[in-house]
């Protein structure tokens, strides 16, 4: 027995039938006396299989236990959590998949090929318009901060490709629509009760949906309506990873594109993005607007019911209107283009030049119009969350530059530019103005002619650096003061230009200097009368300036058709645009 321990094997019967119908069977004799290296990298392998199949099964159990018996705020913030993993994934695979197509684009589809035909064109009009594309869906699916960012871009149609400009505008409708019993938790957590309580009638399906909230249109129970402004629940628990998702998109998209680095901008905007968040904020803003424009009887905002208010729901008088480029719907009222677009470049002219407290989102979808009391257009300024404070110093220096560039007066826009810590004067006034400069007349245009519009574009790409340049020296509230003009611009073209726009700021810079003066000499009442004197002489100086450019651009219009009218020239339409 001991010598011949073999006998002693036994095999189950399930282990010998498999040997028997082995068309070769090997006895167990010759099975033990095979090398044992095959069964001990066998043992070696189990328990790391064990390993990870308990940690794949054993994670997402005890995960799933914990969010099981977690509260609802906890379980949100988890969800934030794994939703945000998945945001990061998603902006950095639209990023890099832009990036290639790009360079495929660029480097492989078009290498060789004439940049003026018609094939070049098309090609980059096709890679520029699957890259918006990309964009729009990816922010959409993203939501929040990411439709802010976007909105942002729409006000840049004279420097992005046109595929940009119409298929970011969506943006300015398109958010998320989030499910009524997210409202009533959020009333729950803020008020201890649900809207249907609070109100005598409250509509759950939203009749705007913004990037950071929606609205939904309710009744007091004194049967007052109003708009009830609720934000997203977790948007402010997925703000700060959202913002530092965008933070390290930005880092690698400078280390692709190395002249490309916009995190400092982030950087610098992120504490005033923050304060979208705080609709208690928002309230206050809205009444100092009000305050601060109630001399304009043309500007309506709405009255904010502190007593259902809180920092993530903002409720306000319901006021009725059409967005302020939507044409169609402007004439159908009975409106003037004219008098909606002149108002709106006024309102905001006066909170850039004079109050220094400037609305920096007035987008479209932000400003309303309707029919006034008196006929006329009347505006309805929505969504005071975003603003930016211009500080008196630098407001004087903006107001004297834009002076100085209509009277083409090289010295005051060097010097002025050099007040607000620019270097390069040239460049930053055509940016200011967003249209090509010339020293030689003492004309601005409307509407940018297609030469300009080349200009503004090659001067975007070429020189690139130095318009960063720029606008690092800045002071940060100037960043938002861009797109403030850019907006109000890019609706005033929107509407068709019916207002000279540069021609109407410029009167508003002059008077809110002007104002500023005034309230400067009541410290000084000894020097009241000659500084009063001294800016009646300025004043008289920049409108003689003005109104001669006006009047040579009318002579030159009246001229050309004249001559057109006898036969001697033919003008292209293009000019008669220009001359407007």
């Amino acid at each position: 027995m001991a010598g011949d321990p073999f006998r002693t094997l036994r095999l189950c019967r399930r282990h010998l039938a498999l040997l028997q119908k082995c068309s070769s069977p090997v006895s167990p004799r010759v099975l033990l006396r095979r090398p044992l290296s095959s069964h001990r990298a066998v043992r070696s392998r189990r328990p790391l299989r064990n390993l990870l199949i308990g940690v794949s099964v054993g994670v997402p159990l005890v995960a799933g236990v914990r969010y099981a018996l977690s509260d609802p705020k906890d379980q949100r913030r988890m969800r934030i959590l794994v939703e945000g993993v998945g945001r990061f994934c998603r902006s950095l695979y639209v990023g890099l998949l832009i990036s290639v197509d790009y360079w495929w684009t660029s480097s492989i589809v078009l290498r060789g090929m004439d940049e003026s035909s018609a094939e070049y064109a098309a090609a980059m009009s096709a890679c520029h318009q699957r890259a918006a594309s990309g964009m729009v869906e990816g922010a959409v699916q993203n939501g929040g901060l990411y439709i802010k960012l976007g909105q942002g871009l729409c006000a840049f149609n004279h420097l992005l490709p046109p595929e940009y400009i119409r298929t970011l505008q969506v943006l300015e409708d398109r958010a998320l629509n989030r499910r009524y019993k997210e409202v009533d938790a959020l009333f729950l957590e803020d008020f201890g009760t649900t809207p249907d309580k609070m109100f005598k009638t409250f509509d759950y399906e939203p009749v705007a949906a913004a990037s950071l909230a929606q609205v939904h249109k309710a009744e007091l129970h004194d049967g007052t309506p109003v708009a009830v402004k609720v934000q997203y629940i977790d948007l402010r628990d997925r703000f700060d990873g959202d913002i530092r998702t965008l933070e390290i998109l930005l880092d690698i998209i400078k280390f692709m594109h190395p002249s490309f680095g916009f995190r400092w901008v982030l950087k610098d905007l992120k504490g005033t993005l923050a304060q979208e968040l705080d609709f208690e904020n928002e309230g206050r803003n809205s009444e100092r607007c009000a305050e601060e424009l109630k001399h304009f009887k043309f500007i309506v905002v709405p009255k904010v019911f502190w007593g259902l208010t809180s920092k993530r729901v903002l409720t306000a008088e319901y006021c009725e209107g059409c967005k302020i480029n939507n044409v169609e719907e402007i004439k159908r009222q009975g409106l003037s283009l004219k008098d909606t677009a002149d108002k709106l470049i006024r309102t905001f002219a006066e909170q850039i030049f004079y109050t220094g407290f400037i609305h920096a989102d007035p987008h479209p979808g932000n400003v309303l119009v309707r029919r006034g009391p008196d006929k006329k257009a009347e505006l309805v300024l929505l969504d005071h969350g975003l603003y930016e404070h211009l500080s008196k110093s630098d407001r004087v220096a903006l107001c004297q530059l834009w002076r100085s560039i209509i009277l083409r007066d090289e010295a005051g826009m060097k010097r002025h530019s050099n007040d607000l810590g620019v270097k390069d004067y040239f460049l930053f006034c055509e940016m200011l103005l967003q249209r090509p400069i010339s020293m030689r007349e003492l004309t601005l245009g409307n509407v940018l002619s297609r030469e300009e519009t080349s200009y503004m574009r090659d001067m975007a790409v070429h020189h690139f650096d130095s318009v960063m340049q720029v606008l690092k020296s800045l002071p940060r509230p100037m960043l938002l003061v861009f797109r403030n003009i850019n907006t109000v611009r890019c609706i005033n073209i929107t509407l068709g230009a019916p207002v000279d726009r540069y021609f109407v700021m410029a009167k508003c810079a002059v008077r809110g200097w002007g104002k500023t003066r005034a309230d400067d000499a009541a410290v000084l009442p000894s020097l009241r009368i000659l500084r009063w004197v001294w800016s009646f002489w300025e004043n008289l100086k920049f409108e003689c300036a003005l109104r001669s450019e006006v009047a040579m651009m009318s002579l030159t219009r009246s001229l050309l058709r004249l001559l057109s009218y006898c036969g001697v020239i033919t003008v292209d339409p293009d000019i008669y645009q220009y001359l407007k």
